[in-house]
């Protein structure tokens, strides 16, 4: 099965990596900064275990040599419109999408482009970052990835994504329910960003502070009650497991758009936040607390223009 990673940051490098370790046929899409960075240095993955150097296959769009059985899309939601530019030529009659992005909107968004038939689900669950020199640093050892038919119809085809991706070093969940693994994915994404952003600080230091549990409650309240009512079907058993995580005051958590923020790195809050509102309008839920959130990252997306 031919692999084509969209992306070399800290998840598609570190999962893409695994992969090719592993002997898969990957290539790596990447742009021209990060090749010259590549080919230049390798790809150096700094895990809890170690560091080690790959030295994996590398292409831009213009150097794409025909269709890809299996496409997995790590870039940034805001540079989803690109990424499909670039990926057109590498999509076969049979090729895949799997992406692994932040939110849902993404999900029709590819199913417009390339057709419901191509798309399936995927996520993942790691907590890494891209070091100064560009090393993706692993800062646990969770490195679960999830995947599946968005209807729940794993067939033959899923069933070679599967094989392909099975037996690579890394956790693997085959689900036939992965809409709501997606769901609950953005509920546990969406309300560490909010909280975070919000604070400008980790889970623990919110806990610790005057009224951080009633945030960190009412944020998770309001979200649920919004991707509920929009499609996702509550699984009290997991969504209460997901609130003890975020609240659980001996472990400090910070959310991937919070570390961007932090750097003064564009961050995703359209599609983690503002999607949500959009949601929310349009099933009439209230959510005045991610309305707060929601202004507070517009004003530092402008001060970034």
């Amino acid at each position: 099965m031919r692999i084509l990673v969209v992306g070399a940051g800290a998840t598609g490098g570190y999962f893409g990596g695994r992969l090719a370790q592993a002997g898969r046929d990957v290539t790596f899409l990447v742009r021209e900064r990060r090749l010259q960075q590549l080919q230049q240095n390798g790809l150096i993955l700094q895990t809890p275990s170690g560091t080690e150097t790959l030295h994996p296959q590398l292409a831009q769009a213009s150097t794409l040599n025909g269709p890809f059985d299996l496409i997995i899309l790590t870039v940034k939601s805001f540079g989803l419109e690109q990424a499909m530019q670039d990926i057109a030529p590498a999509v076969g009659p049979e090729t895949l999408i799997m992406p692994i992005l932040n939110g849902m909107r993404h999900i029709d968004t590819l199913r417009d482009r390339f057709g419901e038939h191509r798309v399936i689900g995927g996520l993942c669950k790691i907590i890494a970052t891209l070091g100064p020199n560009g090393e993706v640093v692993q800062m646990t050892p969770l490195q679960q990835i999830y995947y599946g038919a968005l209807d729940g119809n794993n067939d033959a085809r899923l069933q070679r994504v599967d094989a392909a991706l099975s037996d690579c070093g890394l956790e693997t969940i085959f689900s036939d329910d992965i809409i709501s693994e997606l769901w609950e994915k953005w509920l546990l994404l969406s309300t560490l960003g909010a909280v975070t952003c919000l604070s400008r600080g980790n889970t623990q230091q919110i806990l610790r502070s005057q009224g951080g549990e009633a945030l960190l409650q009412g944020v998770f309240s309001e979200i649920l009650a919004v991707i509920s009512a929009d499609g996702y079907h509550p699984r009290p058993a997991v969504t209460a497991k997901i609130y003890a995580i975020l609240s659980n005051p001996d472990t400090p958590m910070t959310s991937s758009m919070y570390r961007d923020l932090s750097q003064g790195y564009d961050i995703e809050s359209d599609q983690v936040i503002g999607d949500l509102l959009l949601r929310a309008s349009r099933n009439s839920v209230s959510t005045p607390l991610l309305n707060a959130v929601n202004v507070n990252l517009q004003v530092y997306r402008q001060a970034l223009a």
